[in-house]
């Protein structure tokens, strides 16, 4: 992965950017972006050829992702589709640079509009030249930005979205994460509402995942490691430290907002900022070793943090547990669940209430 990504970044791994229909819709955008994104797809090769031509590796992979794809399609409901039966070979770790800004001293989003999926608070390039181009205009506007690898989007069913070689890496639950979140992208998507979007397949990717584990380890179809001894522990470590770094990411962006929410200048409010930024880095710093187990986070202290970056955490993992909470409250039934959200409208101001307002009425 290239220098200028901070692999540390969770949403690296399930991100859901709806950019190959914003390349075929939107202007002079079209003509680089949709090239690449149709060149991928047409080098695409059925998922039965890599099974038929690879190795153990190859035929072990092409089984999960297909069981994976069962259970999202038949067992969680998610939009039948032939999404995920073709196969890329790249020679990256990821598949599109993406950029995304925002003001400097608030945590107010920069957004790209475009046909189809209306406004959205990102814009992703197949070539990284392309994406540093576009971080120096808004840099010249002004604001915060951050460019960031993504290893999956959805096309909303425009297309057939394909695996991609780097995806062999993943764990199991790793790989369910992410082709469910993506399924639910192309299941379920409200115009205008990004912030609903990702949070819902953020919260269903990961509790599809988690069942999905459950599933075929209480039935003994579970793969067998095929890394190091300890692979499983490793997997919790790694997860626990996610859970970890967001909630000090959280903690930081809410003393930001308190800042950027006051009646102070906005040089104030800058230099606040800074020294705040400074303080959590330090802090994370010298207690490092006592708050994760995993080396994967240890970059955030000498990390440029701005609030592009931080933004990214308001948008895709919500701050007060809402989905979890409203999910428990309606059964903890994840098909009746993803069978409401299919229900919406998008017309309302809030996507929240028209689903809690739906699920609450069927108990």
């Amino acid at each position: 992965m290239h220098s200028w990504f901070w692999p540390g970044i969770p949403v690296c791994i399930s991100s859901a950017l709806i950019l190959a229909v914003s390349a075929v819709c939107s202007g002079c955008y079209t003509l680089k972006q949709g090239t690449a994104m149709l060149g991928y797809l047409n080098r695409a090769i059925p998922l039965e050829d890599l099974t038929e031509k690879g190795g153990e590796e190859d035929r072990r992979f092409a089984e999960q992702v297909e069981a994976i794809r069962r259970f999202a399609m038949e067992e969680l409901g998610l939009k039948e589709s032939k999404n995920y039966t073709r196969y890329v070979e790249l020679d990256r770790g990821y598949l599109a640079a993406v950029v995304s800004a925002s003001a400097k001293d608030s945590f107010t989003r920069y957004e790209w509009w475009f046909p189809v999926v209306g406004k959205v608070p990102y814009k992703g390039f197949f070539n990284p030249n392309d994406a540093r181009k576009e971080q120096a205009k808004l840099e010249k506007k002004d604001l915060d930005v951050w460019i960031r690898g993504v290893s999956a989007f959805s096309t909303l069913g425009w297309f057939r979205d394909p695996l991609y070689s780097y995806m062999k890496e993943y764990s199991t639950g790793e790989l369910a994460d992410l082709i469910i979140h993506e399924l639910l992208h192309a299941t379920v998507y409200l115009k205008n509402h990004s912030q609903f979007n990702e949070e819902l397949a953020e919260f269903v990717g990961s509790e599809g995942s988690r069942l999905y584990m459950e599933k075929i380890s209480s039935s003994g179809t579970a793969p067998a490691a095929s890394g190091a001894a300890g692979a499983e522990q490793e997997a919790a470590d790694a997860k626990a430290d996610g859970s970890a770094y967001i909630a000090f990411i959280q903690e930081l962006i809410a003393e930001l907002d308190g800042v950027y929410t006051s009646g102070i200048s906005r040089e104030e409010k800058l230099k606040q900022k800074a020294e705040i930024i400074a303080a959590a880095q330090k802090r994370f710093a010298e207690n490092y070793d006592t708050l994760f187990k995993t080396e994967w986070y240890r970059g955030f202290s000498t990390l440029k943090v701005n609030n592009a970056y931080l933004e990214l955490y308001r948008l895709y993992y919500e701050e007060n547990d809402w989905f979890k909470d409203l999910y428990a409250r309606s059964g903890a039934d994840l098909p009746a669940f993803i069978a409401t959200a299919k229900t919406l409208t998008g017309k309302s101001a809030d996507p929240r209430v028209e689903l809690e307002e739906k699920l609450m009425n069927k108990r």
